[in-house]
């Protein structure tokens, strides 16, 4: 019988189309099936360790070590006899390796395809399509970073030896995320991959060998969460982490107080927000790939639907429709949807998550499940309310929640509801109402009308329990450079003692600045300061943990600080540096006196200078728009941090406290500021200045007392964003220890001082902002 094309586009099914794995396995014969470690240039002999599998099908794929602490120690030892001759080689000898790696990375595109499916689980249409082609762009793109790096950051050096620990979910492109930025600015790396995932790292080790990349410059050793504790209590100068939040939660803690450089891709919780104006059945579309793409194992899968109300039901019905449309089965074939779970224990996590909910309506896609294998089918729960427990927590599988929402302001306090800040997707016709919501979403990725883009010229990150730090970009270079040139060793400032009579006529305490008002500290208690002769100077307040909690509360009333223009900002901090100019006399006799020395009019106008540059920065100091490969484009933007608390230098009271608070300002954030502990004085006079140059109250609070009993209610305080200290008391280890709590940034001096009459607006201006890359196509 013959059917007629209208007969065969309704009966019509997709037939099977396998991928071959022969390569793959053929590649893992030649290996041996057993792996050791790739240290030093050189693969190990394979030790005792753990079976790799196939989670379509159980099947043992190879055997890997289990790396032993002398291994670890091997491999850093590697990485740092090579890293200084690696960073000497120059930007342009370093770019020829990478792009060597790129070039054989596509050679070999789909081994690596093929490989990455059979032991992840993921359909061979992401990898071949998606992963591979990413991981080879980065390695690309960076070789390009390094042959601009002498030239467009000559200031700038390589960290040195860095920790690098990658997840399960994408093996060969967090490698790649890690490995090329730092090796292209000169760093050598360990790196660990997943347990469950190490085999296409272990390619990758081929690959440099075959690129001929110098001994030592990557090493990488396999094994569990065992070896990564290793890794980071190892002899490295960074850790670069991605997984999960409480596992970053502990990483910040181990490394506190050590000097190690930190960032961290961690968890997220992201919205899929859907308007009413939408197009819907893209809408569809595209949250089929954020949230089924990779079986919804992705720290940004638009996990919570939002859906406006007045298309809900509409919405939700083409949705389960979808569904049932969606094709889960073995991986290696071509016409797959959903692929495998990685391991049976991710399984049994992703099943008690949705077996424990009780709430909403539950629906799950009417298709065949193997019965051989890690399968969870594509699952929709309804009508939860945002404080259930799966609207919240990261499920990390192929299960979607959803609710409602009435207007644009709703969906905005629903989206923003949650400890994470990973990513958010948005869909409308309105582009004012996209630029309108995009700014207003606290994430550190913003997909307008689309959803997982990524490329290596725009940066990826999150803020809030998603980690701090950016991967990709030329914001993502700053994590593998440091500043260069050597600094010196903290010393201890200590203000002077005395019994001598009072220098001026009144005797005064001066008060805290919280709010645009003076207040009396809670405690009750003063300090006299006096001068180098024994004179008394005056009192100041010593302030507490209910102090640093009322100048932290006083910041929520100045939240319209980040929304005023830079032009603005600028005029006041103009304002501010023409009032402290009137009084630089006055200024700088407070300072020689409190200091004993006669550098006071330098500092002041160094203080003048600093707050000029700030204002000339409040409304240049620009994002970007990248060059993305999509018609379209993402626009890097720079937003404020939040509150910064800051324990600012002793060294130098008035210029270390205004090199702080003038770039956090410029850029819209609000500051709790711990003044000078040896040398008060100056910050109390300053909020004189300050109230009579039109800031509005609480955009910059003024504490004095022990830092000691400041640094940690601030490092530890929820509704702080960042912590700085430039404390002449180390008090890194308790700063960067308290921070773990909401994962705050923080900046510490790590016991080393800074030359303050040189110029770091740049750095603080770096500090004191956010990277939000919104993503945003044209065209019909």
């Amino acid at each position: 019988m013959t059917l007629t094309v209208k007969e065969i586009f309704e009966t019509m099914d997709y037939g099977p189309a396998p991928e071959s794995a022969a390569d793959a396995l053929a590649w893992l014969v030649d290996q041996g099936a057993r792996f050791g470690h790739f240290i030093n240039g050189e693969f190990t002999a394979p030790g005792d360790g753990f079976d790799s599998k196939n989670p379509a099908t159980g099947e043992v794929l190879a055997t890997l070590s289990q790396a032993t602490q002398s291994d670890v120690d091997s491999a850093v030892d590697a990485a740092r006899k090579a890293q200084a001759k690696w960073s000497a080689a120059g930007g342009a000898a370093r770019a020829r390796y990478l792009y060597a790696i790129a070039r054989l990375m596509q050679k070999h595109a789909r081994l690596f395809a093929v490989l990455e499916t059979l032991d992840n689980g993921k359909p061979i249409r992401e990898s071949r399509d998606i992963d591979v082609p990413l991981a080879q762009r980065h390695f690309y793109y960076h070789a390009g970073m390094a042959q601009l790096m002498e030239s467009e950051l000559p200031d700038r050096e390589a960290l040195g030896v860095c920790g690098q620990i990658i997840p399960w979910n994408f093996p060969l492109l967090m490698l790649a995320w890690k490995v090329a930025p730092a090796i292209a600015m000169g760093n050598t790396v360990v790196l660990k991959p997943a347990e469950y995932t190490s085999l296409t790292a272990l390619l990758f080790a081929d690959i440099c060998r075959q690129a001929g990349l110098p001994k030592g410059v990557v090493n990488i050793v396999t094994g569990d969460g065992a070896v990564g504790e290793m890794i980071v209590g190892a002899d490295v100068d960074k850790i670069a982490f991605t997984g999960s939040t409480a596992v970053g939660r502990r990483i910040r803690e181990a490394t506190a107080g050590s000097g190690k450089a930190l960032t961290l891709e961690l968890g997220g919780k992201s919205p899929y927000i859907v308007f009413d104006d939408a197009d819907i059945d893209s809408a569809i579309e595209g949250l089929v790939d954020a949230i089924w793409f990779n079986q919804g194992q992705v720290c940004c899968a638009g996990s919570r639907l939002l859906v406006q109300e007045g298309i809900a039901e509409r919405f939700h019905t083409k949705l389960r429709a979808r569904m049932d449309k969606l094709r889960i089965g073995n991986p290696l074939d071509k016409s797959i949807d959903v692929g495998a779970i990685v391991d049976p224990v991710q399984l049994t996590t992703i099943s008690e998550m949705v077996a424990a909910n009780t709430a909403g309506r539950m629906h799950q896609a009417q298709v065949a499940v193997p019965e051989r294998g890690c399968f969870y089918p594509p699952t929709l729960i309804e009508g939860l309310a945002p404080s259930d427990a799966l609207m919240q927590e990261e499920i990390f599988g192929p299960v979607l929640v959803s609710t409602t929402f009435r207007t644009p302001s709703e969906a905005v306090e629903l989206a923003n509801n949650t400890r994470y800040g990973l990513a958010a997707t948005l869909w409308t016709e309105n582009v004012n109402l996209a630029l309108d919501i995009a700014p207003k979403l606290v994430a550190g990725v913003v997909w307008v009308n689309a959803t997982n883009l990524f490329d290596a010229a725009a940066g990826f990150g999150g803020t809030r329990e998603s980690g701090f730090g950016r991967e990709g970009g030329w914001e993502g270079l700053s994590a593998y450079t440091k500043p260069k040139g050597k600094t010196k060793a903290l010393e201890k400032v200590t203000g002077f003692s005395g019994d001598g009579a009072p220098v001026e006529a009144v005797d005064r305490t001066a008060k805290f600045y919280v709010g645009g008002k003076q207040t009396r500290p809670d405690g009750g208690y003063s300090k006299a300061i006096h001068s180098k002769s024994g004179g008394l100077l005056g009192h100041v307040g010593l302030g507490n943990r209910k102090d640093v909690r009322n100048a932290v509360e006083a910041t929520a009333g100045a939240k319209a600080w980040s929304k005023t223009s830079g032009h603005l900002r600028a005029q006041i901090l103009y304002y501010i540096g023409e009032n402290l100019s009137a009084r630089a006399g006055e200024f700088a006799d407070r300072i020689d006196r409190m200091t004993g020395k006669s550098q006071g009019a330098q500092e002041v106008e160094a203080s003048i200078q600093r707050l000029f540059t700030a204002a000339a920065w409040a409304d240049k100091y620009d994002g970007q728009a990248h060059g993305v490969p999509i018609r379209g484009v993402a626009l890097a933007m720079k937003e404020p941090v939040g509150v910064i608390g800051a324990l600012c230098a002793d060294e130098a009271p008035l210029l270390g406290l205004v090199s702080v608070m003038a770039p956090a300002i410029a850029m819209g954030n609000r500051v709790v500021l711990a003044a000078s502990e040896a040398y008060p004085l100056s910050a109390t006079d300053f909020y004189q200045v300050l109230e009579t140059s039109d800031l509005p109250g609480g955009v910059v609070n003024i504490l004095t007392g022990r830092h000691a009993e400041m640094a940690s209610p601030l490092a530890s305080h929820l509704n702080v964003d960042a912590v700085w200290s430039f404390s002449s008391s180390d008090l890194s280890a308790m700063i960067e220890e308290a921070s773990a709590g909401n994962l705050k940034r923080t900046w510490v001096n790590n016991g080393l001082a800074m030359d303050w009459s040189a110029d770091h607006s740049r750095r603080f201006l770096e500090a004191a902002t956010e990277v939000k890359n919104i993503w945003i196509p044209y065209g019909e």
